[in-house]
């Protein structure tokens, strides 16, 4: 488990990646934000890509019996996995079902929520003490108290939840707090003209949402968002569903925020773990490499087109995720 942690912190680099590494080009054709498939939407075209990304409901059993022996960590995204993709974000609610199917399998298995929303927001939505929370894209970890090394103490704190439990915080975006509230201020004020226009405090990152907007102001939108962000070099512009996100330019993501979770769990040096990712975005693929490269896992992705992943799995919408909780939940009742 040290080894695993030592190796997480050398990745952090101390937050600080070099800008000419890490920092993504901000000018980008409106439509990159769309998050377009990569092959006609057509049934012929998602079957053949199904053939390399089965369904996750219909191998469920041949899943499963590769994890007798084995203890299965279950990660979550939550916006398109967990709750429908809406028009407000603010309202992005999972349905009384699907916070019942989350509950059983984290009273079953270490499970986590690991979203690009504030940590408590999606607390706000989701209302379960059952499972962890890393916001923020991972940089905002709210996880299981272990020993903190005073080298560590910068970013990783002892803390005491809504319940009383004690809790370890991790945050290691934690220096450019100010910043993102100068960023996000600064965008409020510049796009608040721009109908349908929505600035998101995640806290550490921003999310400008446009699916409201309309195709006319879309180019004049990210005009004003790149005039922001060109004065902050330390951070960087990226994508998802209709919508752009501004983080910092550190060597952090929902890989990283997976592993650190296996770590402080007590799984960094198990080979008798299977992490288990479900998630819809692009985001979500730096978890699916993360399994890939341990060698062992189930990296599944939510989409009911084809597209370029390193998931292995598939579930088509957010009803089949919900099966699959409930099967998988179902299937440890039973076991025992």
């Amino acid at each position: 488990m040290r080894r695993n942690l030592l190796k997480v912190w050398k990745a952090i680099g101390f937050l600080k990646a070099a800008n000419q590494q890490n920092k993504e080009a901000i000018s980008k054709p409106k439509n990159d934000y769309v998050d377009a498939p990569t092959h006609d939407l057509t049934d012929q075209s998602y079957n053949s890509w199904m053939m390399e990304h089965p369904s996750a409901i219909t191998l469920f059993d041949q899943l499963v019996s590769k994890a007798k022996g084995k203890t299965i960590v279950v990660f979550l995204d939550y916006d398109g996995t967990l709750s429908p993709i809406v028009d407000d974000p603010d309202r992005a609610f999972m349905s009384d079902e699907m916070r019942s199917a989350v509950r059983e399998v984290a009273r079953n298995f270490p499970t986590a929520i690991i979203s690009g929303r504030s940590r408590e927001k999606v607390y706000e939505f989701v209302q379960l003490t059952e499972v962890y929370y890393a916001g923020s894209h991972g940089m905002d970890i709210m996880g299981p108290p272990h020993q903190v090394k005073p080298c560590d103490a910068q970013y990783q704190i002892k803390a005491v939840d809504k319940q009383g439990n004690e809790v370890t915080l991790f945050q290691p975006a934690k220096d450019f707090l100010p910043a993102i509230q100068k960023i996000s201020n600064m965008l409020e004020e510049k796009t608040q003209k721009i109908e349908g226009a929505m600035i998101e405090d995640n806290r550490f990152c921003i999310s400008v949402h446009f699916r409201r907007v309309h195709e006319k102001d879309y180019d004049t939108l990210e005009e004003k968002v790149t005039s922001v962000i060109k004065n902050y070099p330390e951070f960087r512009l990226t994508s998802g569903k209709k919508v752009m996100e501004i983080r910092p330019s550190i060597k952090w993501d929902k890989g990283y925020a997976l592993e650190y979770l296996l770590d402080t769990l007590g799984f960094g040096d198990s080979s008798d773990v299977l992490p288990l990712y479900i998630g819809d975005d692009r985001t979500d693929e730096d978890a699916f490499k993360v399994i890939r490269r341990r060698g062992e896992g189930y990296p599944i992705i939510v989409t009911s087109i084809p597209k370029e992943t390193k998931a292995a799995y598939s579930l088509r919408d957010p009803s089949e995720v919900l099966s699959f909780l409930t099967h998988l939940a179902k299937w440890r009742n039973s076991a025992d």
